[in-house]
């Protein structure tokens, strides 16, 4: 099942978007026919810059001049050197370009799926959660024999920290298959980075005895992409679970028309008419998307003609091509798609066309919610689609193809994405500090990964965090945490802190310079293993009120700056070595 419309959760709605008028040009659709070759100067970067791309002209397909022809024994020969380079091809390069992941979560060994691709485990990704092995069900896909469950504790996240490559779309796509259990499977949220994305509740696929896969495409904006599971105690008492985990990069020009700076896309249907084969994916689909059947005996028809999918800019499969629905002479061609209703707000629509007749065309209008969506368009066999980037959609759609001229209209596939405001994320300086600071410690909690603050209600375990847009880190406590190595210089940049407490650990080493934090009122490091002296820089801090050192390592003798702060509640024993001894 794919990934539902709606997105609310009850800590923290997210806000909808404004409703647009889907006569204005802001929210017109936009026709692609196959594009002819372009000039070596352009890139898929320059086109991507074009917020609506221009209508293309129809490609002017031109005969070649015959070539002299083989022998027979030339051809076979020429055939099979061919098969072999292929051969050596394919075993050599990648199933997809860039960085791609094929996570079986829980799985202790890589497995091959039916369709060649390799799936690995999870381990080496995420630090948090348990493997978890399902009773042999007969499933046909060996990613779902296996999950991996992680702790009710809410408010915490566990992510998946992912090497990406920076600025380029990434396909994401979960699946949980919870298998046969009473109570009913837990429900818990999705995050990306610092953006929710939906909630995840399998609960009626379970009953179908069928899996649940959620899909969306991200921009990344940096080298790492997290991917997390968090616990909302709003929904169930058990904490979530994962089965399998697909990230695929995307080619520049697929969904190009979206800036995903600024949004994200959640599938909603992805649909292939007339078919009534299984879903259509890998090898056919490059990027492993999955388009679903849309059967229907009255309107159905299948074609043998090939269109070049690779001239449209979200390559879709050839195979879409391949059936269609077409409607009755004289008559329009009406489908409610998506099959579901659908809350209102802006979304992605794309439909896609090609004459089932060689050499044929036909022209009709295509209305969506008695709204115009494009008007006089006319499909030929080479195949066209039209698109729109804000869709206002609400409730059950309906999709009316209406005929002008000739033969009747006809749709081969289509998509439908809800788009959503990208998340905030933590003030870059303070995440940087965080990070450091994680790598001067052990045995830290499994949740800090992700990003640091965002979205609100998921901060790392001890970091409390502003309420800005761009949040900021206002207090550490890491007390009694069992922590142990040392406290990093880079607490320094955490210049928004006001309290620190890293209070009951085994932490060794220095006291760093803190003099920066100009905002600072409580710091707590009694109960570890410190040395050194106590840094004058502290007493510099005006806006300090606690200072609690005891039972520590130090040594030295306590400045009297700190000493004479009347404002100053401190305590620097029992324990240490100070010399003179400071009061109690």
């Amino acid at each position: 099942m794919p990934s539902c419309p709606n997105r609310t959760r009850s800590r923290d709605t997210p806000p909808t978007a404004s409703i647009l008028n889907p006569s204005r040009a802001l929210d017109r659709a936009h026709l692609l026919r196959p594009a002819p070759a372009e000039p070596e100067s352009t890139t898929p970067a320059q086109r991507e810059n074009t917020a609506f791309p221009p209508p293309f002209p129809p490609e002017i397909n031109r005969a070649k001049k015959k070539k002299k022809q083989h022998t027979a024994d030339e051809m076979r020969l020429h055939l099979a050197l061919l098969a072999a380079l292929l051969t050596l091809a394919a075993a050599a390069q990648p199933p997809f370009r860039g960085y791609y992941y094929l996570l079986d979560c829980g799985a202790a060994a890589s497995t091959t799926d039916s369709r060649g691709l390799e799936w690995l485990p999870d381990g080496g990704y995420v630090t948090g959660g348990e493997p978890h092995q399902l009773p042999d069900q007969g499933l046909l896909d060996p990613a779902l024999a296996t999950r991996r469950d992680f702790p009710h504790e809410p408010g915490k996240k566990f992510c998946y920290e992912l090497p990406v490559d920076r600025n380029r779309r990434y396909l994401l796509r979960p699946t949980f298959f919870y298998g046969a259990s009473s109570p009913p499977p837990p429900v818990f949220d999705l995050i990306v980075d610092g953006t929710f994305w939906t909630a995840v509740n399998t609960t009626d696929d379970v009953l179908a005895g069928s899996a649940s896969y959620y899909e969306a495409v991200f921009g990344a904006s940096g080298r790492n992409m997290s991917f997390c599971l968090g616990v909302n105690p709003d929904y169930t008492s058990a904490g979530p679970f994962i089965n399998a985990l697909q990230v695929i990069q995307l080619h520049d020009s697929v969904y190009n028309a979206t800036n995903f700076t600024a949004s994200a896309m959640g599938l909603i249907a992805r649909t292939k008419f007339g078919s009534t084969d299984g879903v259509e994916r890998y090898p056919n689909d490059t990027f492993n998307r999955y388009w679903q059947p849309f059967p229907d005996s009255k309107h159905a028809v299948s074609s043998t003609h090939n269109v070049t999918s690779a001239d449209f800019w979200n390559l879709p499969p050839p195979g879409v091509f391949n059936t269609a629905l077409v409607a009755e002479q004289d008559a329009p061609l009406v489908l409610q798609w998506p099959p579901i209703p659908l809350q209102n707000d802006s979304y992605y629509v794309a439909l896609y066309f090609a004459d089932t007749v060689s050499e044929s065309s036909r022209t009709f209008n295509v209305y969506i919610n008695d709204y115009s969506f494009y008007e006089g368009l006319t499909v030929t066999s080479a195949g066209l689609s039209v698109f729109a980037t804000q869709w206002i959609l609400s409730g059950l759609t309906r999709v009316i193809l209406a005929p002008i001229s000739g033969l009747p209209p006809l749709i081969n596939a289509g998509e439908v994405f809800g788009l959503f405001p990208l998340g905030g994320y933590t003030f870059p300086r303070d995440a940087h500090a965080l990070e450091a600071i994680k790598r001067s410690l052990q045995n830290i909690p499994d949740d800090w990964n992700g990003d640091p603050c965002m979205p609100h209600g998921y901060a790392w375990t001890g970091v409390t965090c502003d309420k800005g847009q761009i949040p900021r880190v206002i207090s550490l406590n890491f007390s009694s945490m069992g922590l142990s190595g040392y406290l990093s210089s880079d607490i320094a940049r955490l210049t928004a802190l006001t309290d620190i407490s890293f209070a009951n650990n085994s932490l060794s080493g220095p006291i760093p310079n803190l003099s920066n934090l100009r905002n600072l009122t409580r710091l707590h490091l009694q109960d570890n293993k410190l040395n050194g002296t106590v840094p004058q820089t502290l007493g510099i801090i005006t806006s300090l009120r606690e200072l609690f050192l005891q039972n520590n390592e130090l040594d030295g003798a306590v400045p009297l700056n700190l000493l004479l702060n009347q404002g100053l509640t401190y305590q620097f024993l029992p324990g240490n070595n100070f010399f003179p001894r400071p009061p109690r």
